[in-house]
């Protein structure tokens, strides 16, 4: 099949879902996403974006003294301070290693969560408070109204090798590097667009960033994510637009998420997925 066989989302009438049916699902995905993000120590509890150093540095609401070097993260507590790593108390000194890049190792301290963590090559940390304001405000977040007529149907193409590519950040000055396996092609509104595709949470599965023409105005303005199922056997997959997510940079100046490479800048409009966030954490 060429990509040119592929029907345009808002002209074919093919397996058009019953919508009461195709509303309900949606709306509890969409409950259970937002849970997740406002869960005890979700990305709404985040309350601080710390690089770490050979210096070692203290921070405001994570004890102790904190460095990073050729053996990875340590950290220093002073007497009577108790984390807890991997279900084991620690106490003193304690060495994490060193963290693979998008790894991360998580500290228990009483009922917040130390996040350590690598992004673009520096070693962070993230305290996550369950009182944090901004996670007790959160009201859900605002989207459009489902609509099947937003569940395009593409090709997925895959690259000969994987491509290794670099792209912004959220945080001015980093970059991130991912391997595009392909890219994915589909037609809206009679034009024929595509999308790079990174890998997925799920082994065979994609994940698409992308901006469009509502970006910044009603939808985020840097980016948002959308996830894809595995290809089908001929290479046909489903977007569905209408599961289009912010990412944590939505919400909170303490992340540090990628932006979509330049070639998934969406000329339409997609008037699908999720808006602009009612409410933002503080500046870091």
């Amino acid at each position: 099949m060429s990509v040119h066989d592929i029907p345009d989302a808002r002209t074919s009438t093919a397996d058009v879902p019953d919508p009461e049916v195709f509303a309900a699902e949606w709306q509890e995905w969409h409950r259970d996403k937002d849970a997740r993000l406002a869960s005890e120590h979700g990305f709404l509890a985040v309350t601080g974006l710390h690089w770490l150093t050979a210096e070692p540095q203290s921070f405001a609401g994570v004890p102790g003294t904190w460095s990073t070097g050729p053996e990875g993260v340590v950290v220093e507590l002073a007497e009577g301070t108790e984390f807890v790593v991997d279900g084991e108390a620690v106490r003193t000194r304690h060495l994490f290693g060193v963290i693979p890049e998008r790894g991360g190792i998580d500290a228990v301290w009483g009922d917040t969560v130390i996040e350590v963590a690598k992004r673009g090559g520096h070693d962070v940390v993230r305290p996550r408070h369950p009182d944090h304001p901004l996670r007790v405000a959160f009201t859900g977040t605002p989207a459009y109204a489902p609509d099947p007529r937003w569940v395009v149907t593409g090709r997925y193409e895959a690259f000969d090798e994987p491509r290794p590519t670099t792209v912004g950040a959220f945080v001015e000055g980093l970059r991130h590097v991912y391997d595009a396996p392909g890219r994915v092609v589909f037609h809206l509104d009679g034009q024929e667009l595509s999308l790079t595709a990174f890998n997925g949470n799920a082994p065979g599965t994609l994940t698409v960033l992308f901006t469009d023409a509502t970006s910044g105005v009603i939808t985020y303005a840097a980016n948002r994510q959308l996830a894809v199922a595995a290809p089908g056997p001929d290479g046909t997959v489903v977007l569905d637009f209408n599961r289009a997510t912010n990412l944590p940079c939505a919400y909170t100046d303490f992340a540090t998420c990628p932006l979509p490479p330049a070639e998934n800048r969406l000329p339409v409009a997609i008037e699908a997925g999720e808006q602009i966030p009612r409410e933002r954490g503080p500046v870091s």
